[in-house]
């Protein structure tokens, strides 16, 4: 066991035997490390993600403005493997130089537009169709402040209270205690807001809400990171639980969820969406 005592050097080198579980793929360099390209399908849209928090905004969004009959949101999602390292094939790496999922190849017009991070995505398509983002300059502002709310957040969550709670090779008391008090505070300040309006930008379902419910729901529902929601005392988060609950219904959310989902039962998992027809059985 690592010594909690722990004294930085004076200079950080890199210690691949240090890394948990994840120890195969992190490391302190970007780049491709192995030249093969990526598939494409026919639609204007190519996604390429992974059914964690991040990649579910991409796919919900895509759900949602073909529910609201937007067929030009036509896309073929391709699932990344990121515990195999396809992020770092020179294909992904083309599209986002950052080797996180989800990105995004929009071909829909007449030269193909790349768009990495989970936001920037939601914006990108908020924009293209004119849904999910306010024109009214109030109501734009109020949306993206929760929209970025959510990407500040979401590293505390994750690689925060998820890496050292659940996933870290040592349990030390400091970090633990550390995020998951600000994983509480983060829970606490989105119920305070849903305790004064429907969703977190107001009265309308926005973007703000797309991308913080994948990070939020899977503590009210109880299936991320163990045993989190017990320890997080979730259940007094009454308003998330209202909100998780109104938005777990909306039938692109059902579909979205489980767009590039690899694990679970096997009716909530598909691999690749290339049509409507791909859901066929699944439990959506």
């Amino acid at each position: 066991m690592a010594d909690p005592t722990y004294t930085p050097p004076a200079v950080w080198t890199y210690d691949a035997e240090n890394g948990g579980r994840f120890a195969s793929i992190n490391r302190p360099t970007a780049g491709a490390r192995e030249t093969k390209p990526l598939p494409e399908g026919d639609h204007p849209f190519q996604l390429y993600s992974l059914a964690t928090p991040n990649g579910v905004k991409a796919t919900v969004m895509f759900e949602e403005l073909l529910e609201l009959g937007h067929a030009g949101a036509e896309y073929d999602a391709f699932t990344i493997n990121i515990g195999e390292g396809v992020q770092f094939t020179s294909g992904f790496v083309d599209i986002n130089p950052n080797s996180k999922i989800p990105a995004l190849l929009d071909k829909s017009g007449e030269t193909p537009i790349r768009v990495f991070e989970s936001a920037a995505i939601l914006v990108h398509l908020a924009e293209k169709f004119g849904e999910f983002l306010p024109t009214d300059p109030a109501a734009r502002a109020e949306t993206l402040s929760w929209l970025f709310w959510q990407v500040g957040t979401g590293p505390f969550i994750g690689g925060g209270f998820g890496h050292f709670y659940a996933y870290a090779p040592e349990k030390y008391e400091y970090p633990i205690n550390r995020y998951a008090m600000e994983a509480k505070r983060i829970f606490d300040v989105a119920d305070k807001r849903l305790g004064e309006s429907r969703f977190l930008a107001g009265d309308d379902y926005t973007i703000a809400d797309i991308a913080n419910y994948p990070w939020l729901a899977p503590f009210v529902t109880g299936n991320i990171y163990n045993d989190a929601k017990t320890f997080l005392s979730i259940d007094e988060y009454k308003n998330v639980a209202r909100w998780v609950k109104e938005i777990s219904a909306r039938p692109g959310v059902k579909r979205g969820r489980i767009v590039n989902k690899v694990w679970g039962e096997e009716n909530e998992q598909l691999l690749e969406r290339h049509s409507a027809a791909d859901f066929g059985g699944k439990a959506v």
